[in-house]
């Protein structure tokens, strides 16, 4: 029976999924709640192996992002799905970078939520081409035409490393690493990606493949 833990903070959406759970019969709600921190303090508390499958609204009450919330789970050993209305593309990207197995919308039909919960259960990838048809289409992530050279800056940079530090590892003066930084942040600007904190470049790194979730946990602080 497929494990399933449910973290939506409205209560109603939480039962619904519950009851159709209990009425498919081979998922078995363990957790029912409204923040990742309640379900990962349930787990510690109870000595309870990770879900297999944990469905995840897009965005909580408590103030935590998407992408934190996702990774925690998937660090923490489960599959996330993301339930969620269909107007965020920005937010659903972010959740799919962050290693979310895919979406479906709280628009679905309820079965089609169980479905895609058997789905990913089996390891099988989920159909999101109509997520991946409203991201693409999203001004949000347009390209900024980063050069090469803006690139490898920003990979080492938002990875974490002091731009000393990266001017010194691509042998260019340190004026010239600060000067690609600006380019780089002016041409998020440009096409409505602002990139403001060292935190924001992590992401939109992160966003247009330029760095890996791996290549990030390092961290990255403001600056």
């Amino acid at each position: 029976m497929t494990r399933v833990a449910l973290i939506d903070d409205h209560e109603s959406v939480r039962l619904g999924l519950e009851a159709a759970c209990a009425r498919g019969g081979t998922e078995n709600v363990v957790f029912s709640g409204s923040t990742v921190t309640a379900y990962l303090d349930w787990r510690s508390f109870a000595r309870a192996r990770p879900a297999d499958v944990v469905v995840l609204d897009l965005t909580l009450g408590d103030g935590t992002t998407v992408t934190e919330n996702v990774r925690r789970l998937t660090s923490d050993g489960s599959s996330v799905i993301i339930h969620s209305v269909a107007d965020r593309p920005a937010a659903v990207r972010e959740a799919l970078v962050a290693g979310a197995a895919g979406v479906v919308s709280k628009a679905s039909p309820i079965d089609d939520v169980i479905a895609a919960v058997r789905t990913v259960a089996r390891g099988e990838p989920l159909n999101n081409v109509e997520w991946a048809s409203a991201v693409e289409g999203d001004r949000a992530f347009a390209d900024a035409q980063l050069s090469q050279r803006e690139r490898e800056v920003l990979r080492l940079y938002a990875a974490g490393l002091p731009l000393k530090v990266v001017a010194d590892r691509l042998g260019v003066a340190y004026s010239t690493a600060k000067e690609n930084i600006t380019r780089v942040r002016v041409k998020y600007v440009e096409v409505g990606r602002p990139a403001p904190t060292k935190v924001d470049l992590l992401r939109r790194a992160m966003e247009d493949g330029i760095l890996s979730q791996s290549q990030s946990d390092g961290g990255a602080g403001d600056g």
